[in-house]
């Protein structure tokens, strides 16, 4: 009879035993995760993880959703219909200034994606001054310029700032401004593409600390009563970015088949640039560095972004934070 309960209670108490996959911890459950923008090679991996059944696998099934305007993926997680977005950092200290309780939870990159992308003739970010540059007219836009004209000795009140919206390339390429802010993944990609000879100044060599642009985000609410889905996703998201990193070619192809409007050529270029600040020295791919947020907090303070340093505890949490 003994031996009987002892087997009854071992049993009852193998799934917590199992640990990360096992059914104790599996939420069992689907998912909407916004993008932050158009489908790009800095996806690659939230692909991989749905394609390769890296979701399926952790118990929470993903369905990514490009957002119709780059606002959109806020206002869905805090409307509660989705459950996680992609937010460039800046947005999600923004947001956390108004009083929305969205939190970090994972880092798609470590390094800014924020740069100045210049026309051949300007040798360094400090010759911009007295000259035409495009900006999209986001908060960031200003900071990320004048922190890059200042990092290099120049004066940042001198430049002659236009708002162009989202258009880096065609201003650039039709010689409507010497330089345009805009993300060196995407545009300058396309712009060394057509325009050979370009200069990229990016913000993190002139200055600015070496924080993760893009963030994967959820609400507190969400962190605090369903941490399961939060682990879950992270984990098949990590686990698709280790396969974007192993197998770029395949990863390519992922993102492709669920993007069928993309171009291979350039997804690959964008691909090779982008890859090195997946990790870029961290320990495992979407680590959360309270050293490196608490840098980049000051600095979004100083330039503006927010009124004061973003409170590092509050704004993120979750595995993947580093303490």
């Amino acid at each position: 009879m003994l031996r009987a309960l002892i087997l009854v209670a071992l049993v009852a108490a193998l799934p917590a035993v199992i640990g990360c996959g096992g059914t104790a911890d599996r939420p069992e459950t689907d998912a909407t995760l916004l993008l932050d923008f158009e489908p790009n090679a800095v996806h690659a991996g939230l692909y991989s993880a749905v394609e390769r059944g890296y979701d399926d696998a952790e118990g929470v099934r993903l369905r990514v959703r490009a957002p119709s305007s780059s606002a959109q993926g806020l206002k869905l997680l805090l409307a509660g219909r989705a459950e996680f977005a992609i937010l460039d950092i800046h947005d999600l200290a923004l947001a956390r200034q108004e009083g929305r309780d969205v939190v970090g939870v994972l880092a798609i990159v470590q390094r800014p994606l924020a740069a100045v992308l210049a026309q051949p003739g300007v040798a360094r970010p400090a010759a911009l001054a007295g000259r035409k540059v495009g900006v999209t007219g986001v908060p960031s836009d200003d900071a990320v310029l004048s922190s890059i004209v200042q990092g290099d000795g120049g004066d940042p009140e001198a430049v002659e700032k236009v708002t162009i919206g989202f258009n880096a390339v065609a201003g650039l390429v039709g010689g409507r401004v010497a330089g345009a802010t805009s993300f060196w993944n995407v545009e300058g990609v396309a712009l060394k593409r057509k325009k050979p000879g370009v200069k990229e100044f990016r913000v993190d060599r002139y200055g600015a600390p070496g924080y993760p642009e893009l963030v994967l985000t959820t609400t507190r609410r969400t962190l605090d009563e369903d941490p399961s889905v939060v682990r879950a996703t992270t984990a098949a998201i990590a686990r698709g970015y280790d396969f974007t990193l192993t197998d770029p070619e395949y990863s390519a192809q992922d993102l492709i088949e669920r993007n069928r409007g993309l171009e291979r050529a350039q997804v690959m270029a964008e691909l090779d640039a982008v890859s090195p600040v997946f990790k870029d020295g961290a320990r495992r791919f979407g680590e959360l560095s309270t050293a490196r947020l608490r840098q980049w907090a000051a600095w979004e303070a100083r330039f503006g972004i927010t009124r004061k340093p973003p409170d590092v505890a509050r704004a993120f949490g979750g595995p993947y934070v580093s303490r």
